[in-house]
């Protein structure tokens, strides 16, 4: 059984943080993949990979601790949670899920919004016998082919913000199986109050999105996070289209399918034509759909992925009011200009979304409200203008305090063991 270096603790194997002195471990011999334990140095600190936390089919998703080089500027903060997904080997070496990837980090440090998941660092590295990067200044480079004879790629990496909280998709299916406990004349899904409250946030983080000429393009419950303290972050950019994208993505061929999920994608999306924010509000809109009625429009567990996506170009959604009958009838033209097939059909913005909902539910406007519309506004300001950094750090300011409904519980006063 592993022993600590400095104070003989008794460890799990694969620990890479001692729990009781917190000092790091030697790195694992012969790690050659990413994984509990590996240790990246970075020059400005050294990332400690904790546990593997999710995977998708272009990537891994680990958790991770940053420790800032002793000597350096920041020598002295605690350390940091981050959140590192892996390029998959097989990904790696495909062209277009290399873009993908990308774009997805161009996309994350584009942008700067409370409601959107913060980018870190996108960098490459290359697994060594000590699991080690083998320089701490590997630029964030395009992952290079690997032919016949060719040596081992890079592996791409992007760290960013690490959000500890649960799924819209979670809290929905928590209301869900509530109101079927408490029978009939419960809310099938949220509370309208309180799905307003989430929604606005994430039509917040949408706002600036489209502000910057970026299309989410896979807007659903599973890349909504709910953190503990309120806060709602958007996450999952890998598929993300920018306007004028670094790296360009050409359109599915006909016989391809678009990528993004059935259940949630507008019609134009489906059918591969040229995509703007409005795809995304259609989106949105089968968001809010669900969080008030348990269900979205058209359900996943009763078709195929192709059927779900027919039903997004030909169907006519069930009336909210039929599922959900303490619903407002004002209910039906919102959701019937929000799902409407044709994008001219629809909201404009996603402010202008949430002003007509503002009216649908009678609530009042509030100033997190107002600062998610000013946010969009000055985005696309010049990047170096003084006044328009401290404006934008403000509305940030007033986004976060207005929207956190309790203090975040306090972390562990250091990363935990972990095997």
């Amino acid at each position: 059984m592993p022993i600590c270096v400095q104070c003989n603790l008794s460890l799990a194997e694969g620990v890479a943080v001692c729990p009781r002195c917190r000092s790091l471990q030697p790195a694992r011999a012969h790690a050659r993949t990413l994984g509990p334990g590996t240790q990246i140095d970075r020059g400005y600190g050294r990332i400690v990979v904790d546990a593997r936390i999710g995977a998708g089919a272009m990537g891994t998703v680990f958790r991770a601790w940053l420790f800032w080089d002793p000597k350096g500027p920041r020598g002295q903060d605690k350390p940091v949670t981050l959140a590192l997904k892996q390029l998959k080997p097989q990904a790696s070496i495909q062209p277009e899920l290399r873009a993908f990837f990308q774009n997805e980090a161009e996309a994350l440090r584009l942008l700067a919004h409370p409601n959107v998941v913060r980018f870190h660092e996108l960098f490459s590295w290359t697994p060594t016998l000590t699991g080690a990067a083998p320089s701490p200044g590997a630029a964030p480079a395009p992952v290079p082919g690997a032919g016949a004879g060719a040596p081992a790629p890079l592996s791409p990496i992007l760290a960013m913000e690490f959000v500890d909280g649960d799924t819209l998709e979670d809290v929905i299916a928590r209301n869900v199986a509530r109101s079927q406990i408490a029978g009939t004349g419960a809310l099938p899904g949220l509370a309208f109050n309180r799905a307003w409250y989430y929604f606005q946030q994430l039509l917040g983080a949408l706002a600036a999105t489209h502000a910057l000429g970026i299309v989410h393009r896979d807007v659903k419950p599973a890349n909504i996070i709910i953190r503990r303290d309120g806060i709602v972050k958007l996450t999952d950019y890998g598929i993300a289209h920018l306007v004028k994208p670094t790296h360009g993505l050409s359109a599915p061929s006909p016989q391809e399918l678009a990528p993004g999920t059935g259940a949630y994608m507008s019609p134009e999306q489906v059918l591969g034509l040229e995509l703007d924010g409005r795809s995304d509000l259609y989106s949105a809109g089968i968001v809010l759909y669900e969080m008030l009625a348990g269900r979205p429009p058209f359900l996943p567990s009763e078709k195929s992925e192709f059927a779900l996506r027919m039903d997004q170009v030909e169907s006519t959604p069930p009336p909210i009011r039929t599922l959900v009958p303490q619903a407002p009838p004002v209910l039906e033209q919102l959701f019937a200009r929000a799902l409407h097939k044709n994008p001219r059909g629809r909201f404009s913005s996603a402010i202008e979304m949430g002003e007509a909902l503002l009216a649908a539910f009678g609530l009042p406007s509030t100033p997190a409200w107002r600062a998610q519309g000013e946010i969009a506004q000055v985005a696309l300001g010049p990047p170096q203008d003084p006044q328009r950094q401290q404006k934008l750090a403000t509305l940030r300011q007033v986004v976060k305090q207005e929207y956190r409904t309790a203090p975040m519980p306090a972390r562990p006063p250091h990363p935990p063991g972990g095997g």
